[in-house]
């Protein structure tokens, strides 16, 4: 999958220079970097996004939304980073659905997510029609208190509403979650609880269009098992008609004629003996009567008898 827009504005905004916290993971996200952009070997750079992750440890990234100690938020910042060039490189190499497992990983639980990898999530997830990955995520992230202290979580729930609850149909969710939140001023709110209606209108609208179209598909079908049903009926009924004239021509064969010849042709080919030379008269004999037995039975049936 070619590169995200969203992704690769991320990416170019992250700042050349860290803080000199951990001098290994700031040297990883550098080779990572200049191996996802300059030499695009994205197999390369996630293998460096990972040994990043790796050097910094569980604890880097655990007070990223919570305001922790200028130490741990730079090597919060670091990793975060890492996480954003390895999502890039996982796009990249079309496994973008290991995108959310990759970054749980390293952060365990969705209400440690930095506000700039949920985002990216969101984007991408949304991208490839899939927002219903991110449901149970973002809403755990939108849940969480101290997550509602960030200064990107007005924008983050606005996103997740328009990429993630109205794609999927969750209309009373997103009322729900606009009404409950005091981030917004009621300007705000009235905007979004009309997009939501708006939404909504033409949800419904398309689910309407969508059964009609069912509606018109069920009929056709119908109406094809219809023709082929009675097409089916026609030629049943012909061949049972054929059937009982073939059983009615069957009737008038003489049968006695037809088992009087099959008791002959038994006593020539098992009953005599075709080596003696006194049975040459005989078989001769019969041969006559069979031939003759013959043509009264393939002859019509009003023929009169063949003379002996």
């Amino acid at each position: 999958m070619r590169r995200e827009p969203a992704a690769e504005l991320l990416l170019r905004s992250e700042p050349l220079a860290w803080p000199p916290v951990s001098a290994q993971a700031a040297s990883l996200l550098e080779e990572a970097t200049d191996l996802l952009v300059l030499h695009r070997d994205f197999a390369a750079a996630l293998e460096r996004c990972e040994a990043g992750c790796d050097s910094l440890g569980p604890a880097a990234g655990a007070g990223a939304g919570a305001g922790a100690e200028a130490e741990a938020g730079s090597s919060a910042e670091v990793k975060c980073s890492l996480c954003v060039v390895g999502i890039q490189a996982l796009a990249e190499m079309n496994r973008w659905r290991e995108v959310l497992s990759w970054v749980l990983q390293y952060y365990h639980v969705p209400e440690h997510l930095p506000p700039k990898i949920l985002e990216l999530c969101i984007l991408l997830y949304s991208k490839v029609r899939e927002p219903q990955v991110m449901l149970e995520v973002g809403s755990s992230w939108l849940r969480d208190v101290t997550n509602r202290s960030l200064p990107e979580y007005g924008s983050l729930l606005e996103l997740y509403l328009l990429r993630v609850l109205l794609p999927l149909g969750q209309f009373e969710g997103a009322e729900e979650l606009v009404r409950g939140c005091d981030v917004f001023d009621s300007e705000q709110q009235l905007a979004l609880l009309k997009i939501i209606c708006e939404s909504q209108c033409q949800w419904t609208q398309q689910e309407e269009m969508r059964s009609a179209a069912e509606e018109q598909q069920d009929t056709t079908r119908e109406t094809v098992l219809g023709a082929l049903s009675q097409k089916l009926l026609t030629m049943l009924t012909l061949l049972r008609r054929a059937l009982r004239s073939m059983s009615s021509h069957f009737y008038l064969i003489p049968y006695k004629k037809i088992l009087l010849a099959a008791f002959m042709l038994y006593l020539v080919v098992v009953r005599l003996d075709p080596a003696s030379p006194t049975s040459l008269p005989f078989l001769y004999r019969l041969v006559q009567l069979f031939r003759q037995a013959w043509a009264a039975v393939l002859s019509p049936i009003r023929r009169p008898p063949v003379q002996d």
